[in-house]
């Protein structure tokens, strides 16, 4: 069997980037937002760099910003729970990967901090040109795995993700605790 675990909020907790970095800069999450419109989409895909991003932010937002804060303010912390559910389904003999929706940036903070270690494989979306919840997340996976919808079970906090991974075939859980994670895996 294989079991896709989806990394923040689940594995990890969802650090909180935006408002400190607003704060830094003296902007409001809302003008944040607006002069990022589609780069955070482009940014996940893959489709530009963490420089791109931080380069396109500064002309849209007057404010030049060469640091990193993707990077630098990221600091999720680790449901050891979770872990240790990943641990046994590991050493009943299933692999056990993440698919995570991520940016550069957050990836290497958790390649850094040693967060992917416990996973066989990790399928992050920024080198995989495709986020959650497009089908095609899933199906590079599949392929990846060469493993069937069937023989899959997804992990994800996000309902439009775990929904679209049933609607391929895959078993899929709404993680919610990691305690009701294990009782949802009996």
């Amino acid at each position: 069997m294989l079991y896709i675990f989806d990394m923040g909020g689940v594995v990890t907790n969802t650090a909180e980037v935006i408002k400190p970095f607003c704060d830094i800069i003296h902007i409001t999450e809302e003008e944040f937002m607006s002069y990022c419109g589609d780069l955070l989409s482009q940014y996940s895909d893959g489709v530009i760099t963490t420089s791109r991003f931080w380069e396109l932010f500064s002309q849209r937002s007057g404010k030049i910003v060469k640091t990193d804060w993707w990077h630098c303010l990221f600091h999720p912390a680790r449901n050891e729970k979770t872990y240790e559910i990943i641990r046994q389904l590991k050493k009943a003999g299933n692999r056990v990967v993440c698919g995570t929706n991520t940016i550069e940036s957050h990836y290497r903070n958790h390649c850094e901090r040693g967060d992917y270690a416990v996973f066989d494989q990790t399928y992050a979306s920024c080198f995989m040109g495709v986020s959650k919840p497009k089908l095609d997340f899933w199906k590079i996976i599949l392929v990846a795995e060469k493993t069937e919808a069937k023989e899959t079970v997804f992990i994800d906090d996000r309902e439009e993700n775990w929904k679209a991974a049933a609607s391929l075939g895959m078993r899929a859980i709404h993680f919610l605790t990691a305690e009701k994670l294990a009782e949802d895996l009996k």
